[in-house]
């Protein structure tokens, strides 16, 4: 027993030591695959430039030191199918990692093979922005993905302030999942992908044809070109044969076609020419020695016959891929960590061993793997290579180039941070992630048919396809619009206001008419709106009324008249009164102003009594002289002077508070006894809607839906009228014959109706504020323009000089308008003036009375010095002698006490003399 425990002992140091040799031994051999079409524009670049980082790794002595790589290429031929069955094949040969592909449709399924293996998935050209980490945590990426392409594109658009464009691309998951990034990049610019025109995955010459053709009646001009790389630039080939290369149009492309151009080192001279002023991104790589030693090494392989295309982005990246998995692999085997594959328990189930599931293996290690190859931070060819929390590589940017002239021009950087420069991202300041709009830059750009001028972008109209407008049919009030006589030739104020904006418009705009209506009554205009809103006509021109609902499904012009709905309603001419002059002023008003002059007088009295002979005398001349001088202030003129200083001042604020209430009685009065006042039983909307009368309103108008829906309304006290007779007729008949009491409509109708009638009238201002204005469809840039023509023609005074030759020959019916209420002023506009009125009064007799006691205490001191003292009196009979001489002292003249002062001095220096 006891050599059986020491032999088993002997056994577990043998094993425990055989493990540890195993584990830190390093494996000569290390298996990378990689799957992509060799025979691509990609593919061919990329295949010589991983093979030539392969011979970089194994023969620096510096990395792995001693493991070589051995890499395992598939050729995945642009087919999801074989690209699946190949990543099976690799993962059999027990491979580290998988490089590739570089289609986005194959590294989805790819994808799910590496999650469920633990492979790491590193591609260098599947750019399609959906290949999140999320959903397949293995997949790493070492070229940019789309989001920040998309991001460039937006900021390319807006920066040239376009909000419309037309997407071109290819129907698999790299362009549709690329033109969903570009259009959610836009709506943050409040710009929108207009049309969205895919192209079939194996799309021929008829395909393009037919797409370009369709969108030559679509309004924008500015395409985005997202397809595979393509070395015959068919796109472009046919767009120029179809005569769309030209200056009203602007052509963007993603970075395929700076790869097609960067891959071959002579380029056919027609299909060269064929992309005359378009403009494009290109990933940008910073200039380095690497990346000069590189490239040299390239041109020295072409010469040789190896490389049979020029190095684009993608080879750099596939290079630096290399290099990534060769860090991270070095990393992995200096922790001591092992490449060992074992059955994963998921994978030997029934139905996986009838798919021959059971014969994968699964990365034992391959989570640690990921993990240092995330970590991998080192300069490459494409620049420094790191990588994001998304595990995508940090994005360095992209060129803005520009095809001139039979060259290639970088006009301009774009970076994430910095937005447009002229200046490379690398050499802007770092850290500086704020710019303004007003710092970004590009030179200057040559655009489709040669010009230089920023294109418009958008073309609304043209000879092939003018302008739709849709114009109501009325058969009343055919001033605002009408055809004349079944000519097809419409014409009309809304209609002449139209041509004269349009002649302002920057550009050529064709269009032409069509009319809308049954032609027995008008037509409705909110169904006329929503034909525009339906793409059934571009836009509609007329009375059209600018209201909530419509304002929903299409945007208008700026108003070319102001309107409003308003009341019409017969009406007698009132009686002048002979107490006409009472109305300016409220009965508390006159009573107020009246006290006033009253208490002017007694002030003014009191206080030049004593120094003016004018107010002295018997008292009832002093009474005729005090009211006299009062009311004789209105007209401007006194026969007496005030004398005293107190006096004056309150005479110059009485006569302020006079002005400004004889200035505002005299308007008023006057706008009595000029305004024509007009009376009718409707007072206001308020009357009609708690009435039960029946209300007409013209046919077609929105009256209808705002009466009952806004004010609640009966649709049953509701009575439809199409025409002036028939509203005249309606009125005169009145509720009781059939009619109607009042009318609702828009106010130039209304005053169009009353300018040849004279027994009706507006009751009341409109209540309701709006205007007319021309329909387009939503964010249609023409609405914009003519918004702008609009106001030019008001400004020009051209608006106002339309409307009076359709309408001067007319009466002024604006001046029978009822106003239910007379406008009389009140106390509460000139409490303020009468307070300061009477605050001056008082404070003047103040002063008046302090000033008359220090005078009377100083006389009396004065009289009893020089007078023997008095007999003894009763306290009673004392204080009624003091007032009593009070008062004849204050009656006295100022003259008189002053001779009394005088005289006690006289007295009291003959005194003192006598002594």
């Amino acid at each position: 027993m006891g050599h059986l425990g020491v032999l088993r002992l002997f056994i577990l140091v043998k094993w425990v030591f055989l493990s540890s040799l195993v584990c830190c031994q390093k494996p000569p051999v290390v298996n990378i695959g990689a799957i992509f079409t060799f025979n691509s524009v990609i593919g061919r670049a990329a295949k010589l430039a991983m093979e030539t980082a392969v011979d970089d790794v194994n023969a620096n002595p510096g990395i792995m030191n001693g493991t070589k790589l051995r890499l395992i290429m598939q050729d995945a031929n642009c087919s999801v199918f074989l690209g699946s069955t190949e990543a099976f094949q690799l993962v059999e040969k027990e491979v580290a990692a998988i490089i590739g592909p570089q289609s986005s449709a194959i590294a989805h399924m790819i994808s799910v093979i590496a999650n469920g293996l633990q492979v790491p998935l590193v591609s260098f050209a599947a750019t399609d922005p959906t290949l999140s980490s999320l959903q397949f945590p293995f997949f790493v990426r070492t070229t940019q993905s789309d989001s920040y392409q998309m991001a460039a594109m937006a900021d390319l658009i807006d920066f040239y302030g376009w909000k419309e464009i037309i997407a071109i691309f290819i129907d698999d998951d790299y362009g549709r999942n690329g033109i969903s990034a570009l259009g959610d990049q836009l709506g943050k610019k409040m710009a929108k992908i207009s049309y969205k025109l895919p192209l079939p995955v194996g799309f021929g010459q008829n395909d393009i044809i037919d797409l370009l053709n369709k969108s030559k009646f679509l309004s924008p001009r500015v395409y985005v070109v997202h397809v595979n790389l393509d070395p015959r630039l068919r796109v472009f080939t046919i767009a120029n044969q179809l005569q769309m290369m030209t200056r009203n149009y602007v052509w963007l492309a993603t970075d395929w076609l700076s790869t097609t151009l960067d891959s071959f080192s002579t380029m056919n001279l027609i299909s060269f020419h064929v992309l005359q002023g378009v403009v494009g991104l290109r990933q940008h790589i910073p200039e380095s020695n690497k990346k000069k030693d590189f490239v040299s090494r390239w041109r020295k392989l072409q010469q040789k016959g190896l490389a049979s295309s020029e190095v684009n982005s993608y080879g750099f990246f596939a290079y630096d891929t290399v290099w990534a998995v060769a860090h991270s692999i070095d990393k992995f085997i200096s922790d001591g960590n092992n490449f060992t594959f074992s059955f994963s328990d998921k994978l030997v189930d029934k139905k996986s061993i009838e798919m021959q599931l059971n014969t994968l293996k699964v990365f034992d290690n391959g989570d640690v793997l990921l993990k240092k190859l995330l970590q991998t931070n080192f300069s490459g060819l494409s620049g420094q290579i790191y990588f994001s929390s998304d595990q995508n590589i940090a994005s360095g940017g992209y060129d803005v180039i520009n095809i001139d002239g039979m060259a290639v021009h970088t006009v301009g950087y774009w970076s994430n941070q910095s937005g447009f420069s002229v200046l490379p991202p690398e050499v802007l300041k770092m850290g500086q992630n704020n710019f303004s709009s007003a710092e970004q830059k590009l030179q200057e750009v040559t655009w489709p048919g040669g010009n230089t001028e920023r294109p418009r972008g958008w073309e609304i109209a043209s000879n092939e396809r003018p302008l739709r407008i849709v114009v109501p049919y009325r058969v009343s009030f055919v001033e605002f619009v009408t055809e004349v006589h079944d000519s097809h030739n419409i014409q009309g104020y809304c209609i002449e206001v139209f041509t004269e904006a349009q002649k302002l418009v920057p550009y050529y705009v064709p269009y032409r008419f069509e009319l809308f209506g049954d032609r027995q009554s008008n037509p409705n205009y909110y169904q006329l709106v929503k034909m525009v809103s339906n793409d059934v006509f571009d836009a509609a021109v007329g009375d059209i009324a600018i209201v909530k609902d419509r304002t929903k499904i299409v945007d208008f012009s700026q108003p070319y008249i102001g309107t409003g709905l308003v009341i019409v309603a017969p009406i007698n001419n009132a009686k002048s009164s002979a107490w006409v002059f009472l109305q300016p002023f409220t009965v508390q008003m006159w009573c107020v102003t009246a006290s006033a002059f009253v208490v002017i007088a007694v002030v003014i009295w009191i206080l030049e009594h004593r120094v003016n002979d004018a107010f002295r005398g018997p008292p009832k001349r002093q009474l005729i002289t005090m009211f006299l001088f009062s009311f004789s202030t209105l007209f401007k003129k006194n026969q007496e002077d005030t004398v005293s200083t107190m006096g004056r001042l309150v005479m110059v604020v009485w006569l302020f508070v006079l002005m400004v209430i004889t200035s505002s009685y005299t308007a008023n009065l006057t706008s009595i006894l000029t305004v024509q006042q007009l009376s009718s039983p409707v007072t206001g909307i308020e009357s009609l809607i708690s009435s039960d009368w029946p209300i007409g309103y013209q046919v077609g108008s929105f009256a209808d839906s705002y009466l009952q829906e806004n004010l609640g309304i009966k649709p049953s006290r509701l009575v439809s009228l199409g025409s002036p007779e028939e509203y005249e007729k309606a009125l005169r008949q009145g509720p009781s014959k059939g009619g109607v009491m009042a009318i609702v409509d828009e106010l130039p109708y209304v005053e169009l109706f009353l300018s040849k009638r004279t027994d009706f009238g507006i009751i009341g201002q409109p209540f309701t504020k709006s205007g007319w204005g021309f329909a387009f469809q939503k964010d249609s840039p023409l609405a914009v323009d003519m918004s702008t023509a609009i106001l030019k023609l008001s400004e020009d005074g051209k608006l106002q000089q339309i409307h009076d030759k359709w309408f001067c020959n007319l009466s002024c019916p604006g001046d029978r308008i009822i106003n239910a209420k007379t406008n009389q002023l009140h106390l509460i506009s000139f409490w303020g003036l009468y307070i300061l009125s009477g605050a001056m009064a008082l404070i003047a007799l103040l002063v008046f009375l302090l000033r008359m006691v220090c005078q009377f205490v100083r006389y009396k001191r004065r009289e009893m010095n020089s007078s023997s003292p008095s007999s003894s009196i009763s306290s009673s009979s004392h204080c009624s002698h003091i007032v009593f001489n009070f008062f004849n002292f204050i009656d006295e003249k100022e003259e008189a006490i002053k001779k009394m002062f005088a005289q006690f001095e006289n007295r009291g220096t003959d005194a003192s003399s006598e002594t």
